[in-house]
């Protein structure tokens, strides 16, 4: 396949895909693991926390990857926080908008907690997606946060190229910076091979799924659950 057949297959892909499938979960193999992994309660006083299912080297985890690492909180923080999302998945938007807020409140913004997010996406949307907030540089997280809320917006319909150029938009993004961001192979490339280490080399198949001073917790948690397990490791 010619390089630029294969640039322009996530633009096609945005506006062919049909709606239906894209309305699974947040795994290859359906919604349901993303909750079913993970989740199995144990007591920390009167809050219920998720037990870890696995941990990971931390050293090995923060090795440097395909693309530079997108953070927010104190480089020197005790607790560090791992993400892997989709931008399609439904349980990663709940996070993101339900609980992400207090958490960066709580911990984040107080310097106690690090948060790196790694993109983990499952099909060509996740990746557009992705890739607008990279090419939005210093407005990462602020793009992030707008898919997140938009998601039933983009995600789930017919013609995702148009509900994201219109989103992109807003942003600051012109028809033609819009074009060039998701016709950049090389970017395209390097999200897929963050994903692709992300399962080879620490398990990562469902998402949101997090590690947390390198435990492995996988699931859209609460506020009260992350609580239970950042606290006593502050």
């Amino acid at each position: 396949m010619t390089g630029p057949i294969a640039r322009r297959r996530i633009l096609v892909s945005l506006a062919a895909l049909p709606a239906a499938a894209l309305l699974g979960a947040c795994s290859d193999s359906g919604e349901g693991e993303a909750d079913a992994q993970g989740v199995s309660p144990i007591t920390t006083g009167a809050v219920n926390a998720p037990r870890p299912s696995g941990s990971v080297d931390m050293d090995k985890l923060l090795a440097p990857g395909a693309l530079p690492e997108k953070t927010v909180g104190a480089q020197d923080a005790p607790v560090t926080i791992v993400e892997y999302a989709s931008m399609t998945c439904s349980h990663c938007a709940y996070f993101h908008v339900r609980t992400y807020p207090a958490l960066k409140e709580k911990y984040i913004d107080t310097g106690k907690v690090r948060l790196i997010l790694r993109e983990f996406p499952f099909d060509p949307r996740a990746e557009a997606g992705f890739m607008l907030a990279r090419c939005a540089d210093d407005k990462y997280f602020a793009m992030i946060d707008v898919l997140f809320k938009q998601q039933g917006n983009w995600a789930p319909v017919q013609d995702a190229r148009s509900a994201l150029l219109n989103i992109a938009k807003l942003a600051g993004f012109s028809q033609e910076s819009f074009e060039a961001c998701l016709t950049n192979q090389k970017l395209l490339d390097d999200v897929r091979a963050v994903r692709a280490r992300g399962a080879q080399e620490f398990g990562v198949d469902a998402t949101p799924t997090f590690f947390i001073n390198g435990k492995k917790y996988t699931g859209a948690m609460t506020i009260e659950q992350l609580s239970a397990i950042i606290d006593p490791l502050l």
